[in-house]
């Protein structure tokens, strides 16, 4: 898993530790870390495993730590690329927490409009299946007195003609 970290020295132990600040959970997601946590590197860190210069270990810079499942370091490169990318690609083009926002603010806003649509056309829908209804029952009370009407015409032709008086 992939951290961005700043390095810590401990003169007293001669240590150099990590304290992890924020993982990533996708390539594009991070989390920052809410409780403290800090990783040692081990006497037997291999120094080949870190890129760049060697102040990279240096108090207070900025890292990204690969770390495996055990909680070991892998790699240990320089933060200061992959934050100017962000700068570059987030922070340019006027994406501005103030922007980010608004723009949450867009979505929730059209969100509920389309809530507030779909609940009118639900509407609209159980009153033309009511209208639908009314209909079908009215074409079936049609149907029998049309019946009734055609039977009582039958009636009348065959009943014998009562003479007139």
């Amino acid at each position: 898993m992939l951290y961005l970290a700043q390095v810590q020295n401990q003169e007293n132990l001669g240590e150099i530790s990590l304290q992890l600040l924020a993982c990533q959970n996708s390539d594009d997601t991070w989390a920052i870390l809410s409780e403290e946590s800090f990783l040692t590197l081990q006497k037997d860190f291999d120094r080949n495993q870190i890129n760049s210069a060697t102040n990279l270990l240096n108090e207070g810079i900025l890292v990204l730590a690969n770390v495996d499942e055990n909680s070991q370091i892998l790699h240990i490169q320089a933060a200061t690329n992959w934050v100017l990318q962000l700068v570059d690609k987030y922070l340019t083009t006027g994406f501005t927490p103030d922007f980010l926002q608004q723009e949450a603010q867009k979505a929730e806003d059209w969100r509920q409009s389309l809530t507030l649509q779909s609940q009118e056309l639900s509407r609209r829908l159980i009153e033309v299946e009511a209208r639908r209804e009314q209909i079908q029952n009215l074409e079936a009370k049609l149907q029998q007195e049309k019946q009734l009407l055609e039977s009582s015409i039958d009636r009348l032709k065959i009943s014998p003609a009562t003479p007139p008086l």
